[in-house]
Order: C-alpha cells, then sequence, then structure tokens
C-alpha cells in the first residue's frame, strides 16, 4: 500500500482554504489507492501551533467520528513506541520506511484511510 503526500499549507492560505485541501487531499489519496496519507500542514509560522494544524486536527477527529477515516497521528506521536502507530504499519506498511518516523515532527499528520 502506499502514501500518498500532500502540502496544504505552502503557499500560506487561511485556515478554510486548508480545510477544503484536506478534503481534496483525502479523494485524491483514495483514488490513487492510498492507504494513507501524509499530510503536511506546518506547525505555525510562530512554532506555538499555528491555526491550520490545530485546525487541520479538529477537522481530521470529525472525519474519524463520523467514519470518513479510519484514524489519524500527529507527527509528534508517530513512533514504534505508540500504539496507533504500530496498527498502522499493519495497514500500511510503508510508514515503517516514513522519514518522519521517530522525529517528532509535528508540522505533519499521518491519516489513514
Amino acid at each position: 500500500m502506499i502514501i500518498y503526500t500532500a502540502d496544504i499549507k505552502s503557499d500560506m492560505p487561511t485556515a478554510e482554504q486548508a480545510l477544503r485541501r484536506v478534503d481534496m487531499v483525502l479523494a485524491t489519496g483514495r483514488m490513487c489507492g492510498a492507504a494513507a496519507v501524509k499530510l503536511i500542514h506546518g506547525y505555525g509560522s510562530t512554532g506555538r501551533g499555528g491555526v491550520i494544524r490545530t485546525q487541520a486536527r479538529r477537522y481530521l477527529g470529525e472525519l474519524r467520528g463520523r467514519g470518513k477515516i479510519r484514524d489519524f497521528i500527529p507527527g509528534e506521536d508517530f513512533s514504534i513506541f505508540n500504539g496507533e502507530t504500530l496498527r498502522a504499519f499493519q495497514i500500511c506498511p510503508a510508514l515503517r520506511q516514513d522519514r518522519d518516523l521517530e522525529r517528532s515532527n509535528n508540522g505533519v499528520t499521518i491519516i489513514l484511510l
């Protein structure tokens, strides 16, 4: 299974624009046959957790609750010592090779489709 990677913050969108991009990214990932999406949202220009990051993760929580995605893992929790990560490896073994594994990168989120 493949990982689809998308950067939703590169051109500094508003939070509303970024959330629309999340929907497009998820649809594209599904069309590509991806088991997981690596969403690059950044961590905020001040380094304190920007609006795009917090809003994207809140929205992903809503999608998970509605059954639209299986789960998501914040980049800072993407570790072999995290139970969700270990379960994600079963769904998408390619995640074991992801460069952000064990990097505590709070500018990304792994989404399981």
